[in-house]
């Protein structure tokens, strides 16, 4: 029987990179490594990569798309937004300029690569073996003046806004959100048993599949065997527990980041990933963490009362996170680079 010792020895040999390749070298099997370690929708790594000579194509893998979850699709390519922003952050650690656009013919995102004198290594770079979602209690202190500077900078380009929230009010009003879009999500039977599917209920299960929200990463769920698990997922799933749970997380941290933008297409659902994923770099770079918190953003009876609370003009928000300073967690898992890469 797997232990937990065992997924840690899994979870840190996947981010065992090697020895950087020699400076001007192209190492394009690394690119798509260091982008697989993006943040992902419940870790569904919804992704595909096609290399050729001077581009790597990032294609959505609509067999790992969540119906119920994500009804539009949106968080399947704010996820391949998350793990181009890996790849062009990677590129510029090999001396190339990455220059990322979807497109509509490929239904994927295109990453043409050209190198440059200027392009280097910078923080965001160093951060990507060790960024990971931390659901844990944080420390309960705000951040420094030059902390919130940089993650309020980091977190705003392409077509992508970041609205910071502090005040002891808003997370208030923020965890109240929540509560509410944990009681229509988890009392809809299709929407726990979607869920129940991209659970890792045991260690065993998590190192097999190498995919979905492990017992050991989450923090909170008991290791237990899977088909009993999902047959339980009404008490799993409990609102009012969770709701609690989020409740103190959230006073718990620094503030919310929360991704806006005014158009709702392929495009910009990836945009916004890319902001979010170079926020949560950011953080990393900072020894702050980070954790989604979607639910009143994901809840589409929820979603338009939180946007006229955030007094939003025009935007919709789209991806939500809070941040502080506080301990760490297990890492979460990956497929296998061959099973993601795709003949050219």
């Amino acid at each position: 029987m797997a232990s937990a010792k065992d997924y840690d020895a899994a979870a840190r040999k996947i981010r065992e990179l090697g020895p950087e390749p020699p400076p001007g070298t192209l190492d394009t099997r690394r690119l798509v490594h260091l982008a697989t370690l993006a943040a992902s929708s419940h870790n569904s790594q919804p992704w595909k990569f096609r290399i050729e000579r001077d581009r790597i194509t990032v294609l959505p893998d609509y067999t790992r798309r969540m119906p119920v979850i994500d009804t539009d699709d949106s968080q399947l390519f704010h996820s391949l937004g998350c793990a181009v922003e890996n790849l062009v952050q990677a590129a510029a650690a090999q001396g190339y300029d990455a220059e990322a656009s979807y497109s509509a013919a490929v239904d994927g995102v295109v990453v043409n690569l050209e190198r440059s004198a200027w392009a280097k290594a910078g923080d965001l770079y160093a951060a990507i073996p060790a960024r990971r979602c931390v659901r844990k209690v944080y420390d309960g202190h705000p951040l420094g003046r030059a902390e919130l500077a940089k993650l309020t900078g980091i977190g705003r380009g392409g077509r992508s806004q970041t609205l910071i929230l502090v005040t002891d009010a808003a997370k208030e009003a923020v965890a109240e959100f929540v509560t509410q879009g944990n009681a229509l999500q988890l009392t809809d039977r299709a929407f726990r048993r979607e869920l129940a599917a991209w659970m890792r209920f045991n260690h065993g299960e998590a190192l097999r599949r190498g995919d979905g929200r492990s017992a050991r990463a989450t923090g909170r769920l008991v290791p237990l065997p899977g088909l009993p698990a999902r047959l339980m997922t009404k008490q799993i799933f409990d609102p009012e527990s969770q709701s609690t749970r989020d409740a103190k997380q959230i006073r718990s941290s620094a503030g919310i980041a929360v991704f806006v933008a005014g158009e709702q297409d392929k495009a910009t659902w990836v945009d916004v990933g890319r902001a979010c994923q170079r926020f949560a770099l950011q953080a990393t770079a900072l020894d702050i963490r980070t954790a989604f918190i979607n639910q009143p953003i994901k809840t589409k009876a929820l979603q338009s009362q939180f946007e006229e609370w955030l007094q939003l003009k025009g935007e919709r928000s789209m991806l939500m996170l809070r941040f502080g300073h506080g301990p760490k967690a297990p890492f979460s898992l990956r497929r296998p680079l061959d099973d993601v890469i795709v003949a050219a």
